[in-house]
C-alpha cells in the first residue's frame, strides 16, 4: 500500500512538472513569435532639432528604417531582438535596450567631432556619379525657378536660444539671478540633451509670391506672434521672420548664407567640390529614391556634408539634410544645418514644403555662452504659373497694418501648419518670465545702446554715444548731447536736435531738424535742417556718411584745414518706381576758415577768406532688386543681389541768393557693385567721376580723402595725405578682393589659422584747371603764408595697391600698401602698414 501511494505521488509530481515545462514552452514560443514595435524620435542633443534620414536598426539584424523629416521612426519585427541602434553621418551612434512588445525610445545624438571621412572607391566608376549626371540633366525642369510664377501660404517659426551653458557661465552674476528659469531649462533638456536658454520665439503667417520674368518677389506678412527678451515693437522684426529670409534653393550653384557663398551639392561643377557615396535606395513617401551621402573635398571650404534623396523617376531632389561643419573657414559659426523636403507642383518643378535651418554661433570665450538660431517654414496651398501684375511686386516685404502683433491663441491654434510641441509651449512661458527679471532688463538696455548708438527714453532716443566726447586743437575738450523722437512719439514726424560745447574755443555748436514721412509704401520724406558747427576740408561729415567710426576718429587731435559753418538744408525724396529714387536738396552754407586761407575774388587783386553758397542738388539713384526693411521711422537698405547701384548727381549753385557768391555747375556719377566669384572669393568696386564746370575756391572743389592715421579705411586713399590733392575733374576706382580661404585653405600649416588673403587697388585720375589754380592766393592779406594745394600731373593717375591678411585672431586685419607714384610730394610714404579691427564671419 505504501509503495502504491509513493508511486502515485511521484506520478502526480511528474505530470505537474511536465505541465509546467510545457506551459513554459508555450509561453516562450508565444513570446518568441510575438511582434515587437518600437517608435520614437531622434534629435540633436545640442539643439533639440529633429534629425531626419537617421538609420534606425534592430541590432544584429538587417531590419531597419530611417527617420522622417520630423525625426520620427517606427520599426516592427517578430524576430527576437534586445536592442536598437541609431546612426547618422556626423553623429556618434547610440544603442538602447528593447524591452516589451511596444516601447517608445527617443534618441538624442551627440555630434562626432572627428574629421570628415574619406570616400574611397577601389575599382570602376563611383555608382553615385551616374545618378548625379542625371540630376544635372534634369535640373532645369525640376528647379522651381523655371516656373513662370508661383505663390503659396507659408508658416514660419523662429527660436533663438543661448546654448553651451557651462558651469563657468552659470556662475556669472546675471545667471544667478535667473535660477528659476535655469531649473526649467534643465528640465526641458531631456535625458541626454544639453540645456538651452530660450530668449526669442516667433511665428508668422504670410503669402509669398514669385515671378520669373522679370524676376520679382513679394511677401505679404499677414499675422505675427513675437515674444523675446528686449523686443518691444515687432514692426522691424516682423519683416525678418517671414519666409523671404529663410528661402534656400539647392538648384542654385551657390547659396548665400550669413553673407557667405556656399556651393550646393548639386551645383553644375559638383565633381570639383564634393565626393559622393550611394548608400541606399528606398521609398520616401510614394517616390522610389536613391540616397547619396556627400562630403566636401576640402573640409575648410564653404561646402556641405550630409545626405540627399534623389527620385528615380525624374532625378529630382526629394529631401536633403546638409550641414556646414565647424572645420569650414568661418568665424564664430559652429554649424549651419539646412533640412528640406520638396514636393512636385502640378507643372512639374519641385517646391520645398518644409524647411528647417539651424545656425549655431559658438562662444567667443570660455566664460561666455553660444547662440542657437532655429528657423522652420512650412509651405501650403501652392499655386503655379499665375503671375501677378508688375506693380504688385513693388514692395518686396509688406507687413499688414492690422497684423495685430501677438494675436490670440485661438487664431494660431487654427492657422498653424503644425501644432506647437510641449517644449515650444514652455518656451513662450519661460521667455515671458525671463524678460521681466530686472537684471535682464538692464543688460538688454546696455546691449541696445551698443548696437543702435542711442538710449531710448520714453518717446525720445538720446545719443549718439560716439559723439558724446572728443578732443582736438580747435575746440579742446568737446562735449555733446543729442536726442530725436522715435515711433512712440509719431510714425509720421521725426524731430531731432543736438548741442555741443568746446572748452577750448568757448563756443556752442548745434543742430536741429524736422522730418515728415509722407508715404511708407513708396518711401517719401521731406526734411528741413539747420546746423552750426565746425568741419574740415576734405574730411567733411557729408563725405564720410556710413563711416561713423572713422569720422569720429577725425574729430580728435590736430584738425586739418578746419572751418566754421552755418548750414540750412531742405530735402525731399520719393521712390517713384521700384529701385528708382530721385531726391531734391536745397542747401545754403557759409565758410569761415580757421586756418590761413584766402582766394582772389576776381575783382582786381582783392582777396577774401569768407564765402557763402546757395545751391540746388538733383540726385537720381537706381538700384535694381534692392531690398529694404523699415525700422520704426528709418528705412534700411539690405543691398542688391547682383545688380550695381547707380547714383547720378547734378548741383547748381546760384549767385546772389541770401548773399551767395558763386554761380556753378557740378555733375557726378557713382557706380557701386559687389561681385560674388564663388570659391575665388568676393570683390567690390566703386567707380566715381565728377566734373565742375566753373572756377571756384578749392574748398568748393573736390579735396580727395587721405589717411595719415595708423588705421585702414575704405573711405580714403590710404597712402595719400590729408587734402594732398584737389581736383575739379576726376575719375576714381576703388577695388577690393577678398579671397576668403581660397588660397590659405590649401596650405597645410595655414589652414587651421583660418587667415584670409585680400588685395586692394585704388586709382584716381584728376586735374585742376589753370583758372582754378590762379584763384588760390599765396599769402593772406596780412602777409601770412598759405599752404599750397597740389593737383595731379597731366596723364599721371595716382595709384596705390595693397595686399593683406584678415581674420587674424578673428578680429584683426593687416594691410601692406604701396604707393606707386607722386613719390616726390612732400612728407609722403611709398609704403605703409595699416591695421583695422573687424567683426566678420
Amino acid at each position: 500500500m505504501n509503495n502504491r501511494i509513493i508511486l502515485l505521488k511521484n506520478l502526480n509530481n511528474f505530470v505537474r512538472g511536465a505541465g509546467a515545462v510545457l506551459a513554459l514552452f508555450f509561453i516562450s514560443f508565444q513570446a518568441y513569435s510575438q511582434s515587437i514595435a518600437v517608435t520614437g524620435k531622434v534629435t540633436d542633443a545640442n539643439s533639440g532639432d529633429p534629425i531626419p534620414f537617421a538609420n534606425v536598426v534592430f541590432k544584429g539584424t538587417d531590419i531597419g528604417t530611417t527617420t522622417d523629416f520630423e525625426g520620427y521612426y517606427k520599426l516592427q519585427t517578430t524576430k527576437k531582438v534586445d536592442s536598437l541602434s541609431v546612426s547618422y553621418i556626423g553623429y556618434i551612434s547610440k544603442t538602447k535596450a528593447v524591452m516589451g512588445p511596444t516601447q517608445r525610445l527617443d534618441f538624442q545624438l551627440e555630434e562626432d567631432v572627428v574629421n570628415l571621412q574619406e570616400v574611397v572607391f577601389i575599382a570602376g566608376e563611383n555608382p553615385a556619379f551616374e545618378i548625379m549626371r542625371n540630376v544635372m540633366a534634369n535640373k532645369d525642369k525640376n528647379d522651381k525657378r523655371s516656373l513662370a510664377a508661383y505663390d503659396y501660404e507659408t508658416y514660419t517659426k523662429i527660436e533663438i536660444d543661448v546654448d553651451n551653458i557651462t558651469d563657468k557661465f552659470k556662475k556669472r552674476k546675471i545667471m544667478q539671478k535667473i535660477t528659476s528659469v535655469m531649473d526649467s531649462v534643465e528640465h526641458l533638456a531631456g535625458e541626454d540633451g544639453k540645456p538651452i536658454l530660450p530668449i526669442f520665439i516667433s511665428e508668422s503667417l504670410s503669402k509669398y509670391y514669385y515671378r520669373s520674368d522679370p524676376k520679382l518677389k513679394h511677401e505679404n506678412i499677414l499675422k505675427t506672434k513675437i515674444t523675446g527678451v528686449g523686443i518691444e515693437d515687432g514692426t522691424l522684426v516682423s519683416q525678418f521672420i517671414g519666409s523671404s529670409f529663410q528661402e534656400y534653393n539647392f538648384y542654385q550653384n551657390w547659396l548665400n548664407i550669413v553673407s557667405k557663398d556656399f556651393v550646393s551639392p548639386i551645383a553644375d561643377g559638383w565633381k570639383l567640390y564634393y565626393d559622393y557615396d550611394l548608400t541606399d535606395s528606398a521609398y520616401r513617401d510614394n517616390d522610389f529614391c536613391y540616397r547619396l551621402d556627400f562630403y566636401p573635398k576640402s573640409e575648410q571650404d564653404l561646402a556641405f556634408q550630409g545626405t540627399m534623396w534623389i527620385t528615380k523617376d525624374g532625378y529630382a531632389l526629394k529631401q536633403i539634410d546638409a550641414t556646414v561643419p565647424k572645420t569650414a573657414n568661418l568665424n564664430y559659426i559652429e554649424k549651419i544645418k539646412i533640412q528640406q523636403e520638396l514636393e512636385p507642383t502640378s507643372a512639374g518643378p519641385w517646391i520645398p514644403v518644409k524647411n528647417r535651418v539651424l545656425l549655431d554661433i559658438g562662444e567667443v570665450t570660455d566664460k561666455m555662452a553660444g547662440v542657437l538660431a532655429k528657423f522652420y517654414t512650412s509651405n501650403r496651398k501652392v499655386n503655379v504659373n499665375t503671375p501677378q501684375e508688375l506693380k504688385f511686386y513693388a514692395q518686396p516685404i509688406k507687413v499688414e497694418e492690422d497684423f495685430n502683433l501677438n494675436n490670440g491663441n485661438d487664431f494660431w491654434d487654427s492657422h498653424r501648419h503644425e501644432p506647437l510641441s510641449s517644449t515650444e509651449l514652455s518656451v513662450y512661458k519661460m521667455i515671458d518670465t525671463l524678460k521681466n527679471i530686472p537684471v535682464v532688463k538692464t543688460y538688454t538696455e546696455i546691449l541696445k545702446v551698443a548696437i543702435n548708438g542711442y538710449k531710448k527714453v520714453g518717446k525720445f532716443d538720446v545719443g549718439p554715444y560716439l559723439s558724446l566726447y572728443s578732443n582736438n586743437t580747435v575746440e579742446g575738450h568737446r562735449f555733446q548731447i543729442g536726442a530725436k523722437t522715435n515711433i512712440d512719439f509719431s510714425d509720421k514726424w521725426v524731430l531731432g536736435a543736438r548741442v555741443a560745447y568746446g572748452l577750448g574755443d568757448e563756443r556752442f555748436k548745434y543742430q536741429g531738424f524736422v522730418e515728415r514721412i509722407i508715404d511708407r509704401q513708396k518711401w517719401t520724406t521731406v526734411r528741413a535742417q539747420y546746423t552750426r558747427d565746425i568741419d574740415q576740408v576734405g574730411l567733411a561729415a557729408e563725405d564720410l556718411l556710413g563711416n561713423y567710426i572713422f569720422l569720429a576718429a577725425t574729430r580728435y587731435g590736430n584738425l586739418i584745414r578746419p572751418y566754421r559753418y552755418d548750414q540750412a538744408k531742405f530735402s525731399m525724396q520719393r521712390e517713384v518706381v521700384k529701385g528708382f529714387t530721385p531726391k531734391l536738396t536745397l542747401n545754403y552754407k557759409t565758410f569761415d576758415p580757421l586756418y590761413n586761407f584766402e582766394y582772389y575774388t576776381g575783382e582786381g587783386a582783392e582777396q577774401s577768406s569768407h564765402f557763402e553758397t546757395a545751391e540746388a542738388i538733383v540726385e537720381a539713384r537706381y538700384a535694381k532688386g534692392e531690398l529694404f526693411v523699415q525700422n520704426d521711422n528709418d528705412r534700411i537698405s539690405l543691398g542688391t543681389l547682383k545688380w550695381p547701384i547707380f547714383t547720378m548727381r547734378y548741383t547748381r549753385g546760384f549767385k546772389g541768393i541770401m548773399g551767395s557768391d558763386f554761380d556753378y555747375n557740378k555733375l557726378g556719377l557713382n557706380i557701386y557693385d559687389d561681385l560674388r566669384l564663388g570659391f575665388f572669393g568676393t570683390s567690390s568696386f566703386t567707380l566715381t567721376g565728377e566734373h565742375i564746370f566753373e572756377t571756384l575756391p578749392y574748398p568748393l572743389l573736390k579735396a580727395h580723402i587721405g589717411n595719415e592715421s595708423l588705421f585702414y579705411t575704405t573711405a580714403a586713399f590710404n597712402l595719400m595725405n590729408y587734402s594732398e590733392f584737389v581736383s575739379d575733374t576726376y575719375v576714381s576706382l576703388k577695388y577690393n578682393h577678398y579671397f576668403q580661404g581660397f588660397i590659405l585653405n590649401r596650405i597645410p600649416l595655414m589652414r587651421k589659422l583660418k587667415w584670409r588673403l585680400l588685395a586692394t587697388a585704388n586709382v584716381i585720375y584728376g586735374q585742376l584747371s589753370d583758372d582754378n589754380k590762379a584763384l588760390i592766393a599765396e599769402t593772406t592779406s596780412a602777409g601770412e603764408e598759405i599752404e599750397p594745394i597740389n593737383s595731379f600731373k597731366k596723364n599721371t593717375p595716382y595709384v596705390e595697391v595693397g595686399y593683406g591678411v584678415e581674420n587674424i585672431f578673428k578680429i584683426l586685419r593687416v594691410d601692406f600698401l604701396h604707393r606707386l607714384n607722386y613719390l616726390d610730394n612732400p612728407d609722403v610714404s611709398k609704403f605703409g602698414v595699416k591695421i583695422s579691427f573687424q567683426f566678420i564671419l
